[in-house]
């Protein structure tokens, strides 16, 4: 069996849609592979960022988290950059994330623990309910896509990162 070349605290770059990179965080695997919990950083790169201007990068400076699958780095499509320096889970915690029935105008706060294949806990939640990311499980195009979304609007927030 081959052994992964990431794990968690793995530096890995994503291509964009329109062409240049962005960044992201392996900070928690499925015990069986398959499902992280990314970390997702810009801004838009030219070319794929070097691991040094990573590592000062922080939780608080992503622009998403999500959980998405891990075929891009099984296959190599984002590129592993190597390993965080300091990871330590407690930096990169697990975010609360939402899911709606639009059908029902129902809503569930999902809460996942160690293992972003599976929920720990759902809570109903008011369908209105505002500031949780999507509990949606992307694909590495969709992933691929919602970076090329994101740094095409840019976020004065997250301007000052290294380039």
């Amino acid at each position: 069996m081959k052994l992964q070349p990431y794990h968690e605290g793995s530096w890995f770059a994503v291509p964009l849609i329109n062409g240049g990179f962005a960044a992201g965080l392996v900070a928690r695997m499925s015990p069986q592979g398959k499902i992280m919990l990314a970390y997702l950083f810009g801004p838009k790169r030219p070319a794929m960022p070097a691991l040094a201007e990573l590592q000062s990068l922080t939780a608080h400076d992503a622009l998403k988290a999500i959980r998405t699958g891990d075929m891009a780095l099984a296959n190599g499509r984002w590129p592993v950059l190597g390993d965080a320096e300091r990871f330590d889970r407690n930096d990169w915690p697990v975010p609360v994330f939402i899911r709606r029935s639009d059908t029902l105008k129902r809503a569930w706060q999902a809460t996942y623990a160690d293992d972003p294949a599976k929920p720990e806990r759902e809570v109903s939640v008011p369908y209105e309910t505002e500031g949780l990311e999507s509990d949606s499980l992307y694909g590495y195009g969709s992933t691929e896509l919602l970076l090329t979304k994101l740094l095409e609007q840019p976020d004065p927030a997250h301007q000052n990162l290294p380039q």
